[in-house]
């Protein structure tokens, strides 16, 4: 007697297996001579060699089917044990666009323009600049892409980093270890990977540092290599900072920096390093910049508006200091005379 073991990363196992395991039982029932069991992310069928490897062929169809469509019936499951083996070509390809199959089915997936240029030029270089306002997606963007590189097997780790400036990045007075102290200020990144990775699995990633999470400060001295890195709110980052977290890029990483410059929180005596590293990186081969704005904002319909009035504020606040200046430095007719 043989035994073959299916592993189920790429699909979520309680969608997969059907409501009461109702496309488990399908396939016990479409192979009577096996004994075949389901274990968390794996099935595994006791049999002889010969039925194993129908087994094996049939469920790989059916799990390539989940991933393309991001779901299945039982009917379908239904056609591909007792119908032609393989997958149906007529099935339409629900997948464009889409990143990471997550929790319950929930496809993960580039929506707006802005977004998809964030996955394209993601793929086109090593660093990834995405700026734009709260709610565009560019944090949920780039944690997606990192799980589907996990999940690819492309990196080994996930590093998920910001500057803690709420707390001075003085974390060491802060109760806990440095994943509590940290954690607070790292919940959006957190809130992204509940979405994509079922609960037991992100708990395994982090306890075996798969998934690491470290505030800026603590980046210095390190070589990042195989790893998919995340600064998250870059804006609230000195120059030397940027600088000290770009120089940590190991050859074979990938690096995505988010940041918003409307929302600036450091002390007035700091100034955010953000807009200089743009400006001094934007011409070198490798490293593609993004600008979101508010037409990729995905969350209550009034936060575009309130972006546009805080926008158009701001424009009229500048054309004041504009025109102040313009009277400090022209000459009045008296003056002149």
């Amino acid at each position: 007697m043989s035994e073959i073991v299916i592993k189920l990363d790429t699909v979520n196992p309680v969608d997969f297996f059907g409501y009461n395991n109702s496309r488990l039982k399908l396939m016990k029932r479409a192979f009577t001579k096996l004994n075949i069991v389901a274990r968390g992310n794996k099935m595994i069928a006791l049999g002889n060699e010969e039925e194993l490897e129908s087994f094996q062929e049939k469920t790989l169809s059916i799990i390539e089917l989940y991933e393309r469509n991001g779901n299945i019936t039982d009917q379908q499951v239904e056609d591909v044990l007792f119908g032609k083996i393989g997958i149906p070509a007529e099935i339409p390809q629900f997948q464009e666009n889409v990143l990471v199959h997550g929790i319950s089915g929930k496809l993960i997936r580039a929506r707006t323009p802005n977004q998809k240029k964030m996955v394209e030029l993601s793929e086109d270089n090593d660093v990834l600049f995405a700026i734009g306002p709260a709610g565009t997606g560019k944090t949920y963007t780039a944690v997606a892409l990192a799980v589907r590189a996990l999940k690819n097997k492309w990196v080994k780790k996930i590093i998920l980093t910001r500057p803690a400036v709420e707390a001075g990045e003085s974390l060491g007075f802060l109760p806990g270890d440095l994943k509590d102290k940290v954690d607070p200020y790292l919940r959006p990144l957190y809130d992204a990977l509940d979405d994509m990775i079922p609960a037991e699995k992100l708990a395994f990633y982090m306890t075996t540092r798969v998934i690491e999470v470290a505030p800026l400060a603590y980046m210095r001295g390190r070589t990042l290599d195989n790893a998919f890195m995340i600064l998250d709110e870059a804006q609230n980052a000195t120059s030397l900072q940027l600088k000290m977290f770009l120089t940590r890029i190991g050859p074979s990483a990938k690096c995505i920096i988010t940041g918003d410059l409307t929302q600036i929180d450091l002390p007035k005596n700091q100034a955010s390093g953000l807009k200089y590293t743009l400006e001094i990186l934007k011409d070198i081969k490798g490293i593609g910049i993004v600008q979101l704005d508010k037409e990729d904002v995905l969350r209550h319909r009034l936060v575009k508006e309130i972006i546009s009035a805080y926008e158009k504020a701001s424009e009229e606040e500048e054309k004041k200091v504009a025109r102040l200046n313009k009277k400090l430095i022209t000459p009045s007719k008296e003056e002149k005379n």
